[in-house]
């Protein structure tokens, strides 16, 4: 079906509390569907949600155009996580359901994911037929991502390509480097810029060509630059606010647009996610 069903034209969202939040690097955005006459964003603050954590239940819209729904996920929440968990997918369903009076669970399309401690723009789609079509644009690599990156460190170049082979190791949540011969091995790139530098971090926009497991977290650190915060990856700074368990920790990786094809329209759209806080309290130093 390629029309979305309770998206189109979006209804005030019952129990959910609603908020603006404004940011100096923001970009104009929609409030269930009506364009705002500010630099915001919406803040959904969706209430009943089990938590196994103290994490905020909270998340952004940044665009809603028919069954495509761009978010911008906030650090130390997984992506997904099995139903009786706290994640981006179980906060927007309970959302959705809350706005649209949905009597079972409305259908949600993950196409691609975040790592937990990353935040920044994702896309979600609101059908079958949008999922299928935005996952074939992922694995076709016609998506373009590009992420913010503070890495501990001064990288002696400005801009430049970095070539990988890895894995993700089996049974571990982690990835590691491996010589180009062997059979596991896959092929990683991605291209990276110098920002700015201070005298503790690099700032680096990163255009990925491929989309492995910890792919940026993995190369940079490989190299001696690890990303702030990214203990899991050697990193000795830290980053982000202070939070009561592990998991829910913050790096300094932050997805910041993504360009895609929209899959029923077909018109080119690129989305921007403004930085959390944290990110502008480090950059305004």
């Amino acid at each position: 079906m390629d029309t979305c069903k309770g998206s189109c034209s979006p209804q005030p969202a019952a129990s959910v509390g609603v908020s603006t939040s404004t940011s100096p690097l923001s970009k104009p955005a929609l409030l269930f569907g009506r364009t705002s006459h500010q630099q915001s964003t919406t803040t959904v603050d969706v209430d009943g949600i089990a938590h196994v954590s103290d994490s905020p239940s909270e998340f952004e819209i940044l665009d809603e155009d028919g069954p495509c729904l761009v978010i911008a996920k906030p650090a130390g929440v997984p992506t997904q996580a099995p139903p009786q968990y706290d994640s981006l997918e179980q906060r927007i369903r309970r959302f959705l359901k809350q706005r649209e009076d949905h009597p079972g669970q409305p259908y949600l399309g993950v196409p691609h994911r975040l790592d937990r401690p990353v935040s920044g723009v994702m896309l979600f789609a609101r059908n079958v037929r949008a999922t299928r079509r935005l996952a074939e644009q992922f694995q076709g690599r016609t998506i373009t991502k590009k992420y913010w990156a503070l890495v501990e460190g001064h990288l002696p170049v400005s801009s430049g390509t970095w070539v990988d082979w890895m894995r993700k190791i089996p049974g571990v949540a982690q990835a590691e480097i491996l010589d180009q011969e062997h059979p596991d091995g896959r092929q990683a790139i991605l291209h990276f810029q110098v920002l700015r530098q201070s005298s503790r971090w690099t700032w680096l926009e990163i255009e990925l060509v491929t989309g492995r497991t910890h792919q940026i977290r993995l190369q940079a650190s490989s190299r001696g630059f690890p990303i702030l915060g990214d203990h899991q990856y050697g990193a000795i700074t830290p980053f982000g606010p202070s939070v009561q368990h592990k998991r829910e920790k913050w790096i300094g990786l932050h997805a910041r647009s993504i360009a895609f094809r929209h899959p029923m329209t077909h018109i080119h759209k690129r989305k921007t996610a403004p930085l959390p806080s944290p990110w502008q309290d480090l950059l305004d130093e």
